[in-house]
């Protein structure tokens, strides 16, 4: 594969051959995310598990500290008083039996979905449409809830779902470049905060296989795994 001149100047900077503290791989993550644009700083941890066992399932969500510095969208699915709620909250779409036809339509201007219990008879017939993209609404991420005007400010605030994909690895964004080292060590520690606390009971041997960080436009930086038991919010 082909890189830029940029790409190949900023993969210079970094030394292929070992594997970096957290905070050195973040100044490095800012440092190569060069383009016009304001880079996502982006997470990839593999974990030893197996996803197609239900018992080895690593998902969750959580609030990152300083947000993702993305202006996100949020629909609801809620009737009456919830409805009403969701929309004080800050919830761009709102709806239930219109919403949902909207949906089946190819209405999906959002980038989360929430749904109130009683609406999920509604919402399931959404999957095909939904589940592709992940925006299908789950107890796990705190996605199907009661308390739908607070899982829309959550949401608003800069809440993240992690999940494994089919090679057992999860990407998570954690920011932006210009939030800078410390902001984005900070939502760092969060998520891996979260995964850790989430692995399973019946995995076996190394937990975390191996990390990277990166930023869109730039070269994948590696983590030390074995730096990843001593951090995070309660550390």
């Amino acid at each position: 594969m082909k890189h830029g001149k940029k790409y190949t100047d900023n993969a210079k900077l970094i030394d292929r051959n070992i594997m970096y503290d957290p905070a050195d791989a973040l100044e490095l993550a800012v440092k190569t995310g060069t383009a016009k644009f304001d880079e996502t700083v982006e997470v990839h941890l593999r974990l030893g598990v197996d996803s197609r066992h239900a018992d080895q399932q690593v998902r969750g969500a959580v609030v990152l500290p300083n947000g993702t510095g993305k202006s996100i969208r949020v629909a609801v699915f809620a009737k009456g008083e919830e409805a009403k709620a969701a929309e004080e909250a800050g919830a761009e779409v709102v709806g239930a039996e219109d919403l949902v036809t909207r949906v089946q339509e190819g209405f999906m201007d959002f980038d989360v979905a929430i749904a109130a219990p009683n609406m999920m008879g509604l919402v399931g017939r959404l999957g095909r449409f939904l589940g592709p993209r992940g925006l299908m609404p789950s107890p796990k991420a705190g996605t199907v809830t009661n308390e739908v005007a607070k899982a829309v400010e959550e949401a608003k605030a800069g809440k993240i779902e992690y999940r494994l994909d089919k090679s057992n690895i999860i990407h998570c964004p954690i920011g932006k470049v210009s939030f800078g080292v410390e902001k984005l060590q900070e939502n760092f520690d969060t998520l891996v905060d979260a995964v850790l606390k989430a692995k399973p009971a019946t995995t076996k041997g190394q937990y975390v296989r191996s990390c990277a960080v990166a930023s869109t436009m730039g070269p994948g930086i590696r983590i030390n795994p074995a730096k990843l038991s001593t951090i995070g919010p309660s550390a």
